[in-house]
């Protein structure tokens, strides 16, 4: 499909709040035709997520380390976690501190997938992904753990202001550009 029939059918799915405040954008290399071009995602005319470069507005993360150190970054954790760890350590562990190591394998695994995530942004074809996400169904790409997916229905109008006001604590899971996004959307219920 071309760039202007894909930038179409994206922008008609965009909710009415954020029509003409978000963009897609790509940029070509007429001259050299192996060179791929850039795709990147807009607001306010501002060039907010371009998957090929790290000094977007939002902060990417290089080391499992920077994750477990933010302190923006709040994981919840539930009394399955803590009766995981309880188990483990076959209860001999203090209470405060089994909440501090349900916390923190929380964070290990929330990290891998955070950066596992990011990597496989940053190496996608934003073509495909966005072809990707006009065949799928929208619950599938909420789900997924593909950053463009959730970006992409984050914005669709498709997603009702209820589901929205729903998935707050889903979101907390989520890496910081999706947070951006949906924030976004969040201002304009």
């Amino acid at each position: 499909m071309s760039w202007s029939k894909l930038k179409q059918q994206l922008e008609s799915f965009l909710c009415p709040a954020l029509h003409g405040r978000v963009e897609y954008r790509a940029t070509s290399y007429r001259y050299l035709p192996d060179k791929a071009g850039i795709c990147y995602i807009a607001v306010d005319k501002k060039n907010v997520l371009n998957m090929s470069d790290i000094t977007t507005l939002i902060r990417w993360y290089q080391t499992e380390l920077e994750i477990k150190n933010d302190s923006d970054i709040q994981i919840p954790i539930n009394n399955e976690e803590i009766e995981a760890v309880r188990k483990d350590t076959k209860g001999i562990v203090p209470e405060d501190r089994l909440k501090i190591m349900a916390r923190s394998r929380k964070i290990s695994s929330y990290a891998k997938e955070l950066l596992s995530a990011q990597s496989s942004l940053s190496k996608s074809n934003f073509n495909v992904v966005a072809n990707k996400y006009l065949s799928t169904p929208i619950d599938e790409s909420l789900e997924s753990n593909d950053i463009l997916l959730n970006i992409l229905a984050l914005v669709d109008r498709r997603v009702g202001k209820k589901r929205i006001l729903n998935m707050t604590e889903k979101m907390k899971l989520k890496h910081p550009i999706v947070q951006y996004f949906y924030e976004l959307r969040l201002s304009k219920l």
